[in-house]
């Protein structure tokens, strides 16, 4: 790469649209009304993008979306000129993907012939359906909700719209902006159990001796109670790899993240749920701030008659039910959406497969 600084991908892709796509489409379909974005898969799209991005599957890239006829009329044309008219390279990064390796890992590579360029030609409803299992410019239903990944969800609504001629990418988003009250109600309920099924164990594990086992149940807890702090926060908690980095960006981030750093380092159980129980604390006074609810005790107790400390955050699931008015979502289990209950890459990132687990696990018609 000959570029002296780093460009975030976001601002790359915006300048790759304005300058280098956009003449080129307005050649190959004068008229033909379009929008432009970059949504989707990248780190660029939540903004935690670096220079060690640039290795693979990074550089200037977006979508162009066209209504479903001027797809099959203009798609191909479109995407051939773009292969055979844009620039090797823009703006010092090169064009061009190919695949390596195994598996759909791509690198950028300079090429002689066509451009193997990272513009998508597609229509609105196709795009999202691909990514999403579902077209969310119509209704969208207790099913899509549940079955779709946070993380799909916060590359829908975050990453950047360059042009909207077709004026059907910002309500769609829109309407992805947030859940509905009552299930938002239901995920921080779902979120609270989780917490209360495991919150004991940390002090169980290492009563006989188990201090490996009481670590990752510690570490369990604190990546439930940082995706529970961005669902308070209404934001959409992304998978692992930027987990800290979104929970870094939340109100209770300057104040959680030494105590949370604490409990991961430390050797023995009882300074580890010291430190956990400090951080339950926190974040049952968020809740309460929150008055999504009557107010709840904060303070942590004994584990019935066993010398453990917890929060018993099934308190807060309680609290959180009794508010919840919509019939269909007061009927369903306190499991919550899938990310939740399912923790494999493999299930997350194809939605039909998410839809198939949520509707065998979660519901089922009528309730969904």
């Amino acid at each position: 790469m000959t570029t002296s600084s780093f460009i975030p991908g976001l601002e790359l892709s915006r300048r790759f649209y304005l300058e280098a796509v956009r003449p080129l489409l307005d050649e190959a379909a004068p008229g033909v009304m379009h929008s432009a974005a970059r949504l989707g898969s990248g780190s660029e799209v939540l903004g935690f993008d670096t220079a060690r991005s640039a290795d693979h599957e990074w550089g200037p890239r977006l979508q162009i979306f066209l209504g479903s006829q001027d797809v099959t009329r203009h798609g191909a044309t479109i995407t051939a000129l773009l292969s055979e008219r844009l620039p090797k390279t823009f703006h010092g990064y090169p064009t061009h993907f190919a695949p390596v390796g195994e598996g759909d890992i791509r690198v950028m590579q300079t090429t002689e012939g066509p451009v193997h360029h990272r513009v998508e030609v597609t229509a609105p409803g196709a795009w999202f359906t691909r990514q999403l299992g579902f077209d969310p410019r119509t209704d969208i239903t207790l099913t899509d909700w549940l079955a779709t990944p946070t993380q799909l969800l916060a590359e829908v609504t975050a990453g950047a719209v360059f042009h909207d001629g077709l004026g059907q990418l910002a309500p769609a988003r829109a309407n992805l902006e947030w859940y509905p009250h009552d299930l938002w109600l239901h995920l921080l309920a779902c979120q609270w159990q989780r917490v209360s099924r495991e919150e004991a164990f940390v002090g169980r594990c290492g009563e006989v001796g188990d201090e490996i086992g009481s670590a990752i149940v510690a570490a369990r807890l604190v990546r439930d109670l940082m995706r529970l702090c961005l669902l308070m926060d209404r934001r959409y908690p992304p998978y692992s790899k930027w987990l800290g980095s979104a929970f870094a960006r939340t109100p209770q981030a300057p104040a959680l993240t030494p105590v949370l750093t604490a409990a991961l380092t430390a050797t023995d159980w009882h300074t580890r749920e010291h430190h956990l129980t400090r951080a339950y604390e926190a974040v049952a006074a968020t809740h309460n701030q929150l008055g999504l609810t009557d107010p709840v005790d904060p303070a942590t107790r004994p584990y019935h008659a066993r010398p453990f400390q917890v929060l018993h955050a099934e308190r807060f699931t309680a609290t959180l039910t009794t508010r919840i008015t919509d019939p269909a979502l007061r009927t369903l289990p306190t499991i919550g959406n899938v990310d939740q209950f399912i923790d494999s890459t493999d299930i997350l990132s194809h939605p039909e497969l998410t839809r198939a687990a949520t509707r065998a696990t979660v519901c089922s018609p009528p309730e969904c």
